[in-house]
């Protein structure tokens, strides 16, 4: 399973159930994350957006040891700039690696953006989705690999919105995983984002009463079938 997001704590605070369940189940997971999350509001005691990227780095191996991910890799794009970013050449760097580490399935947020309809989200959405259709395709980055075609494209829903922001319109759910067995562990995940831990407070209120599940949609899949509903990632695979 390979997993594409903006920010460090984006793994844990959204994708952490699904990503400490594979882990379980004996799932190999490639966690990549495009920033180091140097435009965030909470900023811990970081004197610069250079020490607190180094600082987020950090956070991001932490958690993702805790969630049990395979691999994890952040690369070099400007947190809260990914909307100027090259649409082609960022997904041609996804495409790589899914050519390289061949998932079955690819998880990333929806067009939506998440609850916060965060541009950055926006944008790692829509080149992963890019990367998932092209990665099958030999008439496109033939320079980047034999092709490989991921099996499934779920992208992040949710079953509610936060009450201080604007809703988003996001995407009803095909998907509803039972979180309960790791929920302690992703919540000990975002722990690890020490410079976060205003957003982890002002957040806990929600997480304990909707956290026991998380919300995905089967956004593509490499054979034709009817949309259903699945309690797991990986049905049938």
């Amino acid at each position: 399973m390979m997993l594409v997001v903006a920010h460090p704590d984006d793994e844990c605070f959204a994708f952490g159930g699904a990503l400490a369940l594979a882990a379980d189940q004996g799932v190999e997971t490639y966690v990549i994350c495009l920033t180091d999350g140097q435009a965030a509001t909470h900023r811990g005691d970081a004197a610069s957006g250079e020490e607190l990227g180094k600082m987020r780095r950090a956070e991001f191996a932490a958690s993702c040891d805790v969630l049990g991910v395979t691999h994890h890799e952040l690369l070099d794009y400007h947190d809260a700039q990914l909307e100027f970013t090259n649409i082609a050449k960022t997904a041609g760097r996804l495409v790589k690696r899914m050519r390289r580490f061949q998932p079955d399935v690819v998880l990333t947020f929806g067009s939506d953006g998440a609850l916060n309809a965060h541009p950055d989200h926006m944008v790692v959405s829509m080149v992963t989705t890019a990367a998932f259709h092209w990665s099958g395709r030999p008439n496109r980055y033939p320079d980047l690999g034999a092709p490989f075609q991921p099996s499934r494209l779920f992208t992040l829903s949710s079953n509610f919105v936060l009450p201080d922001r604007q809703a988003p319109f996001l995407s009803p759910w095909t998907v509803v995983l039972d979180i309960r067995s790791v929920r302690d562990r992703k919540t000990e995940a975002f722990r690890q984002h020490t410079s976060q831990a205003p957003l982890m407070e002002r957040t806990r209120a929600i997480f304990d009463q909707y956290g026991a599940e998380e919300f995905y949609t089967l956004l593509a899949a490499s054979t034709p079938q009817p949309a259903q509903m699945l309690t797991d990632l990986f049905a049938d695979l």
